[in-house]
């Protein structure tokens, strides 16, 4: 590919990815007790300022933060509402505290605390790695609204691995995804010994590939503690070559169950980044089943539900698929009940199982792009 093109597709990216403002974490107390409080338990390797700010440099070290961000009254599913100008505790995100942990046994006391709460048996943690190109407030809030949107009943973590934050940074960012591997796996055993049940694995776009280089590299140290650790996985439009994952998914050995991947053939974000790699597709992009065959996955193709100027995350930002994740037992059940497909599971809805780990979710009425 000549460099000409390459500029072009970057700037082509650029554009599309960089389409609204970037948000900041606001501390504002008073919301407190306004909106609904989410809290998320954060480990990091994001380099620390002098004043405290978590930055885009890479760190050897995990540190380890929670923020009690409250959700507004007012909040639509899939939205960040992010505070303009005078923080509205009625209209926007808002973060009423937060405790930066001097060492790791201060947050896994506070997580095991939070743990508490919930029944034996049902102490699961969803555990959420963003993707390319994110802030740190970014995660943070966006792992806020999935909590709130799906109506999570356990604690949330979020891992934040040292992206650039510019649609710039793509090679940055594969970088800080190598050395971010050992911090997720440090994090992941923080949460075990905390005393979770069970771990469910969300990584979207690039946040899929640290998931999964993590995981391979945990099942070749300890494959037993690996899978008594990870109870499920999700990828939300993986951005990984899929001769990569079938390589890493052979390493790992019986997968995580359940494990599903949402893939889109619309996703434009991905599409690019296939071009930059010179290949027709990524994981996140794939339709057929073909190249995955033997590997016990749900591929999940929600290629009609692809909306906005990327359609990189419409798991999080369209209210159809926050209901479907909500209800992936429903799917689970339909995948393996009914191979002929199932109308129904959501109105407006079909769900057609055309290979042995295809599943195609269609709208009967799709709205134009």
């Amino acid at each position: 590919m000549s460099r000409f093109l390459r500029l072009l597709i970057v700037s082509s990216l650029s554009l599309v990815v960089a389409c609204t403002p970037r948000g900041t974490i606001t501390l504002f107390p008073d919301a407190a007790g306004v909106g609904l409080s989410r809290h998320i338990f954060v480990g990091t390797t994001r380099g620390v300022d002098d004043d405290g700010r978590l930055n885009n440099n890479r760190s050897p070290n995990v540190s380890y933060h929670r923020y009690d961000v409250s959700v507004p009254p007012k909040h639509e599913v899939g939205e960040i509402e992010w505070p303009k100008r005078k923080p509205d505790a009625a209209k926007n995100f808002l973060t009423t505290s937060v405790n930066h942990y001097p060492a790791a046994p201060g947050f896994k006391a506070d997580l095991a605390r939070s743990l508490r709460s919930r029944p034996k048996g049902q102490r699961e943690v969803a555990l959420f790695v963003h993707g390319f190109n994110n802030t740190y407030a970014e995660g943070i809030y966006r792992l806020a609204q999935l909590s709130a949107d799906m109506e999570m009943p356990n604690p949330s973590v979020h891992f934040s691995w040292p992206s650039a934050g510019s649609t710039l940074g793509y090679g940055y960012d594969r970088d800080s995804i190598l050395s971010a591997r050992d911090g997720l796996e440090e994090l992941i055993k923080t949460i075990r010994s905390a005393g979770a049940d069970q771990i469910l694995l969300v990584g979207h776009s690039m946040g899929a590939l640290l998931s999964m280089e993590t995981l391979r590299q945990m099942a070749i140290s300890d494959v037993r503690s690996m899978n008594r650790s990870i109870s499920g996985v999700i990828l939300i439009s993986p951005d990984i070559d899929v001769d990569v994952f079938r390589r890493q998914a052979d390493r790992i050995g019986p997968l995580p169950q359940p494990f599903v991947i949402f893939t889109s053939s619309k996703d434009r974000a991905l599409r690019l980044s296939a071009r930059l790699s010179g290949q027709q597709e990524r994981l996140g992009t794939v339709r057929n089943s073909r190249r995955l065959k033997g590997l016990e996955i749900a591929l999940l193709d929600v290629t009609d539900f692809s909306e906005g100027p990327t359609g990189h995350f419409n798991a999080a930002t369209s209210p159809s698929l926050i209901k479907i994740l909500k209800r992936l037992n429903d799917v689970n059940i339909a995948f393996r009940n009914d191979p002929a497909g199932r109308t129904g599971l959501l109105s407006g809805t079909i769900l057609t199982v055309q290979q042995a780990t295809n599943l195609i979710l269609s709208a009967t009425t799709v709205k134009p792009d």
